[in-house]
């Protein structure tokens, strides 16, 4: 199938990954805490969606009501919005992104950003830099009910962008994006700008790892000559 999408994470993609998230675990750590979560089953290892995820079965198990659990998730993330719109406000683009992007579009290739932000922190950033014009597509968690890996967001995007897992790209910064592009069967590039190494995003499955955004043109061109070379051997 000819690539015909490409899908990018946020942070540490596209803009610069500057969320305090030591912080925000703590602070969501503390927050589930006081609302009778034990503290044995949460980690500040682990990302604020992981520990709502165990809280979430934590609670069911517990015999809570759906009212508890939506209001500790609501007021969970509600908090760490708060701390994703300081760093969207002192954040910046990657180098080369809007040359990319642009190229990207100039190939005639749909575009979508899929990213566990909020969406009035992807709003802002957008907005800032002027680029929501470049993205066909933009899924926060707000469109969502489960975030990446979970196969449900990435799909999301796909079906907006009426793209094909086998003609989609997706690129990420961490082995979280890897692991999502390959629970839905996309190419899976790396690009070790943000939270993981290289050796942490091929763990994660990367088929390709790239160092810059000026590199992605070049090598959606090698893709796409492949396509062409399989099909005539075919």
């Amino acid at each position: 199938m000819q690539i015909k999408a490409v899908i990018f994470d946020l942070d540490g993609t596209v803009a610069s990954f500057n969320l305090d998230y030591k912080t925000v675990r703590a602070l969501i750590k503390g927050y589930l805490m006081n609302r009778g979560v034990p503290a044995s089953i949460l980690s500040l290892n682990e990302s604020v969606f992981e520990m709502l995820r165990k809280t979430e079965i934590w609670a069911r198990n517990s015999g809570k009501t759906e009212e508890f659990l939506e209001a500790v998730r609501c007021e969970a993330l509600a908090m760490t919005e708060m701390y994703e719109l300081e760093a969207a406000g002192s954040t910046s683009l990657l180098p080369g992104v809007v040359d990319t992007l642009k190229a990207l579009r100039a190939m005639g290739l749909k575009i979508g950003l899929c990213t566990i932000n909020s969406e009035k922190s992807v709003d802002r950033i957008l907005k800032r830099f002027g680029i929501a014009f470049l993205f066909d597509v933009t899924i926060s968690r707000n469109q969502v009910k489960h975030v990446k890996p979970d196969p449900e967001h990435l799909g999301a995007a796909l079906e907006v962008l009426g793209s094909s897992s086998e003609e989609t790209v997706v690129i990420g910064d961490s082995r979280v994006d890897m692991q999502s592009a390959k629970g839905v069967g996309v190419v899976a590039v790396g690009m070790p700008t943000g939270v993981s190494t290289i050796e942490q995003l091929m763990d994660g499955g990367a088929d390709y790892v790239v160092t810059s955004m000026a590199d992605l043109p070049v090598l959606m061109e090698r893709l796409r000559k492949v396509d062409v070379e399989n099909k005539r051997v075919r």
